[in-house]
């Protein structure tokens, strides 16, 4: 195999809790993380030269050693002492330091399409073991659909697919940087932590609005002070018929469950009628199960890899 073409899926927070920090300055979390439809493309192939050329789709986003993506290459290679190079081109839909892991999914895809492109025929768990040490969220982006994650975010425990529903994803005009949330979270302060434990029962029992009404995120506590867009959307959305609303990550996406999509759509028109956000979707979540039934069909007929 000398070229390969991979789809790498953002991610919502169904819920997201901060309940220690580390001496190295690491928050231990726990997170209920779910893979959405909304995903950024990669093309890899090989080339004769021992370099690694990268580009992208956004003049904004880096072509060089800041990117995940070319951080997993350079990994896999300097790790398997790979001589040959790699061409790469990233065109990129999920938004940028979003709250949606885009970057992780990036990395996470780049790390899976190495190991194809080489038949290095490493399993999943070691490619997780690699891509924590690229980011937290790299190794949930490796597993995908709908998780327990824990620790700093590489513990991770799959959990039963969310019912079927529809999101509507919102990213307001703005961006928030993942280390001033962290640090300007104040610890003592949290008063009501998510019922995580509740919402994993309600997953078991095909429950959605009791995953709905569980939505919950301990950062929005910082998010939102300095950024009440996110609050706005989020009214919007409950006001045109979401079942709850939150924003995901530490923002600023927020994110809407419909469990109608007549009205997912109505909503998705209004906010942008209103002119709320830069980038809206409405999308279905990533189900892994049907995902890998469908991967395995499009196999056997020669089509691309998800």
């Amino acid at each position: 195999m000398d070229r390969i073409h991979l789809k790498a899926y953002g991610k919502v927070n169904l819920a997201l809790d901060v309940i220690g920090k580390r001496p190295n300055g690491y928050h231990d979390v726990r997170m209920i993380m779910q893979t959405v439809q909304l995903f950024d493309r990669l093309t890899m192939e090989k080339i004769k030269e021992d370099e690694i050329q990268l580009t992208t789709n956004l003049s904004y986003v880096p072509c060089n050693e800041q990117n995940l993506v070319y951080k997993a290459i350079a990994l896999i290679k300097q790790e398997y002492g790979i001589k040959e190079g790699v061409r790469v081109h990233l065109d990129k839909h999920i938004p940028v330091s979003a709250g949606m892991a885009g970057g992780s999914s990036d990395c996470a895809s780049a790390l899976y399409g190495m190991n194809q492109l080489f038949a290095l025929n490493l399993k999943i768990p070691k490619l997780m073991e690699l891509g924590v040490q690229l980011g937290a969220d790299v190794p949930y982006c490796l597993l995908r659909g709908t998780a327990l994650s824990e620790g700093i975010g590489e513990i991770l425990t799959r959990l039963p697919a969310i019912p079927d529903c529809y999101f509507v994803i919102a990213k307001p005009a703005i961006s928030v940087s993942t280390r001033f949330v962290y640090e300007h979270l104040n610890l003592q302060e949290i008063e009501q932590h998510p019922d995580i434990d509740g919402m994993i029962e309600a997953l078991k029992e095909t429950d959605l609005q009791g995953v709905a009404k569980r939505l919950s995120n301990t950062l929005e506590s910082v998010t939102i002070k300095q950024h009440p867009i996110i609050a706005k959307i989020k009214e919007t959305m409950l006001e045109h018929g979401a079942m709850n609303a939150l924003m995901s990550g530490s923002g600023p996406t927020v994110f809407g469950i419909y469990d109608n999509l007549d009205t997912a759509k109505h909503a998705l028109f209004t906010i942008r009628r209103q002119r709320l956000v830069k980038q809206s979707y409405l999308v279905e979540p990533f189900n892994i199960r049907k995902a890998e039934y469908a991967t395995d069909n499009e196999r056997r007929k020669g089509k691309r890899y998800e």
